[in-house]
């Protein structure tokens, strides 16, 4: 998973590019990169490491001009090594191109062996340097129909931000697996991201998704939006609502505060329980709690204490350091739970690691019963469009009955959310999500991987 933000205006855009790029931060902890467009040259700077470290004052002052792009990244593909951070720079016919991907192509290493075969040498082991180079080799004085072309051969996950001359270009994939937002102040400054946050930071005065399948570029004309396919293909990743986006991202119409405050009203009523406290797995499971503590009527409270200087857990390359960033990021408050039936509401359970770690620490802190109640269903099948779940073996609920897991992670009842209420919640008439993490019914066929 990871972030992206492109900026097109007529002032300075690096420090705008910084704060929205912050703000996506969630998205991505192991590297950023920004790349600027001076009206002569692209500058790039990016390294491992989080924004804050990456782009002090001395570095965001190396990078003058009106149009950029930026990356937040955690490695799906590829890996967490120096030469795979974002954005990437490339030519054709000796023009300057520079892409930032936010996804998963189920065929790049296909593809890649093909290019390869060609003679094609990669600085990078990274699907998103295949689709650099498949524009690269497609451009024939018409960026659109290059994408087209590039759409049209590889498969999977890719929702992109990507500078070109004096253009800022984006475009998703047909299914809309990964989300992005269109912005546009009232000075014409035009912001896009894989999230509204940054463009309500930096300000803007409309907008919108940018929509499946569609190419939108930005120039000195304003914005021309093309399609590759129809919109009516949808399956946007239903665990960006569960867990990725921030609580105050609004995608494809669907808010994620309020869904997962919704999903734990109806899983209070699909698997109550006596209990004197609910408390949440913050962040992520907090509107959940809330949504539970509600519809019951058991008081909520903070049962966890969050170092708010700590990274997201789940998204750490190895367990081990899941593990060890779980005891640093969350302490149990032992005045609260002493004594008490603890209903502890979190947002998913993928490897097990942080349900069992926690609720061991809170039968020490005192906790008299801890019952976890989880607002998405089972995560059963890899993902191949992001989520860093690439095999079956690694996930708790593949190997394991619902009764087996509850007495793995210790808890005294363990219920998940049903599919149909986790849709239920989502307030939309037609599904429109891929739940393949959760029933295995991939949009795009992994078999080509």
């Amino acid at each position: 998973m990871c972030g992206v933000i492109g900026i097109y205006s007529n002032k300075e855009v690096s420090k705008k590019l910084f704060y929205g790029l912050n703000s996506l931060q969630h998205r991505g902890q192991e590297s950023a990169g920004l790349c600027v467009f001076d009206g002569e040259k692209m500058r790039l700077e990016k390294s491992m490491g989080l924004v804050y470290d990456i782009f002090s004052e001395e570095v965001l002052n190396r990078l003058p001009g009106t149009i950029g792009i930026g990356h937040v990244r955690y490695s799906t593909a590829g890996g967490s090594f120096e030469y795979n951070t974002q954005p990437l720079i490339g030519f054709t016919k000796g023009k300057e191109i520079c892409l930032a991907h936010n996804g998963n192509l189920i065929n790049h290493q296909i593809l890649k062996t093909r290019l390869e075969e060609d003679g094609m040498m990669f600085q990078t082991t990274i699907d998103s340097e295949v689709i650099l180079f498949l524009i690269s080799r497609y451009y024939k004085d018409d960026i659109i129909e290059a994408i087209k072309k590039t759409m049209g051969i590889i498969q999977g996950a890719y929702s992109i931000v990507m500078m070109f001359e004096d253009k800022l270009i984006a475009f998703r994939d047909p299914n809309g697996f990964r989300p992005l937002v269109l912005g546009v102040g009232e000075d014409g400054e035009c912001i896009i991201a894989s999230e509204n946050a940054p463009l309500e930071i930096i300000g803007v005065s409309e907008k919108r998704d940018v929509e499946p399948g569609e190419i939108i570029v930005i120039d000195k004309n304003g914005i021309k939006s093309k399609f590759y396919e129809s919109k009516d293909k949808r399956h946007h990743c239903i665990f960006e609502y569960v867990y990725f986006a921030r609580d105050d991202a609004t995608l494809d119409d669907i808010n994620s505060y309020n869904f997962r405050r919704r999903c734990g009203e109806i899983l209070s009523r699909e698997a109550p329980v006596e209990a004197d406290l609910i408390i949440s797995v913050p962040d992520s499971g907090t509107p959940g709690a809330i949504g539970y503590a509600q519809e019951t009527g058991i008081p909520f409270a903070e049962g966890l204490v969050k170092n708010r200087y700590m990274g997201r857990t789940f998204i750490k390359p190895t367990n081990e350091e899941r593990e060890i960033s779980v005891k640093m990021k969350l302490n149990p408050l032992g005045t609260v739970l002493k004594g008490k039936r603890i209903v502890v509401v979190d947002d998913s359970i993928v490897r097990g690691t942080t349900s069992a770690n926690l609720i061991k620490r809170m039968k020490e802190a005192g906790a008299k019963e801890v019952h976890m109640r989880i607002v998405s269903p089972p995560v059963e099948y890899p993902c191949y469009y992001g989520i860093d779940t690439p095999s079956r073996k690694n996930l708790i609920a593949a190997n394991y009955s619902i009764e087996e897991i509850r007495k793995k992670i210790g808890a005294d009842s363990l219920a998940f959310i049903s599919m149909d209420g986790m849709i239920e919640a989502s307030l939309k008439e037609k599904d429109i999500f891929c739940k393949a993490c959760f029933n295995g019914d991939y949009p795009v066929d992994p078999i080509l991987i």
